[in-house]
């Protein structure tokens, strides 16, 4: 399909502006976190899967700093409008090209991921495109359709596995696609095409799957927090247009398959996060994907309706005028009404080098710190995690070895030593000092198999794996039980001495596992704990996260 000239004009400008602001705005956490992911490209890594990864890699082949880490983000950005245009059949739409601009460009976080590079961009860019053909292949299914879809599903989940909605929500609106041979040969491509990371899962003992599932700390249930968070996100991705989004979305119908599976997917993302409110805060950017279908839906029903046409190109061009006011803010730090995290790093990353100089910094308990003073600075970077943070991609990559026997600034919130200070803009205080000879062994894991645990004291059975190339000799080690509360959020630490039936036993053997006896001894403070880690401590360091969660019974 031809695109009208002032489609072109529109989606250029808004090209340009978002790689201007890509290139002027400096990283927020997470992008320097993705660009800790981009040295070194995997099928997987912590926290999510890779295409984050390559869309940075790509970028940084073209381009340095800021633009290099978002420019193919600000590709996909452009590449989503003109899907969402294909998607929708409506001959009166090119009367309509400012509206249909408007509509999704006062889309707050779509906006926002215009220029920003989170896994969420390319979510929305392949759910984009994954309901193009599928729209196509519902009107004439063929093998080359068919596997298209099945790629397309792959890249879906590369993006973010949140995308198991988008598929499943899809399917849900269309059973009769479980007979279909051509729905099967998607399927089929799809998972041929993400074995790779189902390798990769497996090679690091499901990790990512066991955090997000199983290890992620939750607090208590708060209303507030979740269940009217989760209420309040629903009008901040719309902004002041949210009532006739809404409006429009209640007011479509199912006239034909393709519309059916845009409502599916919308209500079935929308009612799942409601439902999962009730247990876990829910983020914003997990509901993003719904402005997807939702634009197809409500533009085709805009085009329908005059009076909300109206309203929403009224309240949509409001929504623009703040958004642009608050885009300039994100460089231009003093008409920002807050504090914003893409405010100051650069700054107080070269603040920290200044005392630093060539000798590697470790951060305490901060992925988000040790990868923008590594992309700022260009100089190595650590962050060390304890039993008071979670486990990242720190705690199973390779950076834990460039600092190994290092002069290293040892950078944290909570030191006794304070050589340095470090006040950061958002008003938090970090202070270091130096180690001369810093050694970490965060990677030791111990391994509990039995299966019920009360806290009586009984003799237990834990194997600790020493997956480093050297021998550590156990003098330089101390063990606890660390207790957590039915939330998963830690609470006390009780130290325990591990006993072997080696006799004379002085270091964990190189690539080797060694089997100790421990009892579970009861803590002081915490009254009634639910889970409990096996934790170790090493040369005087914060006890790190050595072990899985237990339940206790």
């Amino acid at each position: 399909m031809k695109l009208p000239k002032l489609f072109l004009y529109l989606l250029g400008s808004i090209l340009i502006l978002n790689l201007f602001q890509a290139n002027f705005t400096e990283l927020i956490y997470d992008e320097a976190y993705y660009w800790h992911y981009a040295k070194n490209l995997a099928w997987g890594y912590f926290d999510h899967p890779s295409m984050v990864a390559l869309m940075i890699k790509i970028g940084g082949f073209l381009f340095e700093g800021e633009l290099g880490v978002r420019f193919v983000s600000c590709l996909f950005s452009v590449g989503t409008f003109v899907l969402l245009w294909l998607a929708i059949d409506n001959t009166e739409k090119k009367k309509y090209v400012p509206h249909f601009f408007v509509l999704v460009f006062s889309m707050t976080l779509l906006n926002a991921y215009g220029f920003f590079t989170l896994p969420d961009t390319p979510l929305l860019f392949f759910t984009a495109l994954f309901l193009l053909i599928y729209k196509r292949f519902i009107r004439t299914p063929t093998l080359v359709l068919a596997i298209f879809l099945g790629i397309i599903m792959a890249a879906l989940m590369y993006s973010k596995y949140h995308a198991v909605l988008v598929i499943f929500f899809v399917l849900l609106s269309n059973l009769k696609l479980v007979s279909d041979k051509y729905a099967w040969i998607a399927v089929i491509t799809a998972l041929l095409c993400y074995t790779p990371h189902f390798v990769w899962l497996y090679e690091h003992d499901f990790i990512s799957i066991k955090y997000h599932l199983f290890e992620r700390p939750n607090a208590p249930y708060d209303f507030n927090k979740y269940t009217l968070g989760f209420l309040v996100n629903l009008v901040a991705i719309f902004g002041l247009t949210f009532p006739f989004m809404y409006y429009a979305l209640i007011k479509s119908r199912s006239k034909d398959l393709f519309t059916k599976a845009l409502l599916y997917l919308t209500y079935g993302v929308l009612i799942f996060f409601f439902i999962s409110s009730f247990n876990r805060r829910v983020q914003t950017q997990w509901i993003i994907v719904v402005s997807i279908p939702m634009a197809i839906l409500v533009y085709s029903y805009l085009l329908e309706h005059a009076s909300v046409r109206k309203w929403l190109f009224r309240l949509g061009l409001i929504n623009i005028a703040i958004i642009l006011f608050l885009r300039i803010g994100l460089i231009y730090e003093p008409l920002f009404p807050v504090y914003y995290e893409t405010h100051g790093n650069k700054a107080w990353m070269k603040e920290i080098q200044s005392k630093a100089g060539t000798n590697p910094v470790v951060f305490e308990n901060s992925y988000r710190n040790a990868p923008m003073y590594a992309f700022y600075t260009g100089e190595t970077s650590y962050s060390l995690n304890n039993i008071n943070y979670r486990q990242n991609q720190y705690s199973i990559d390779n950076s834990e070895e460039a600092v190994q026997h290092k002069k290293v600034l040892y950078v944290s919130k909570y030191l006794n030593k304070k050589e340095f200070t470090f006040p950061k803009a958002s008003g938090s205080i970090y202070y270091a000092h130096f180690i001369d000879d810093f050694e970490s062994f965060r990677k030791l894991r111990c391994i509990v198999e039995d299966e019920k645990f009360k806290l009586d004291d009984q003799t237990h059975t834990v194997k600790v794996f020493n997956p480093y190339a050297t021998n550590i000799p156990l003098e330089k080690l101390q063990f606890a039980i660390a207790y957590l509360n039915e939330s998963k959020q830690f609470e006390e630490l009780v130290p325990i001495q591990l006993d072997t039936d080696r006799k004379k036993l002085m270091y964990l053997s190189s690539n080797d596992t060694t089997l100790f006896t421990f009892r579970l001894r009861k803590p002081i403070k915490t009254v009634s704990p639910k889970y409990f880690k096996i934790v170790i401590s090493e040369n005087g360091l914060r006890y790190g996260l050595n072990s899985e969660t237990i339940k206790l019974d």
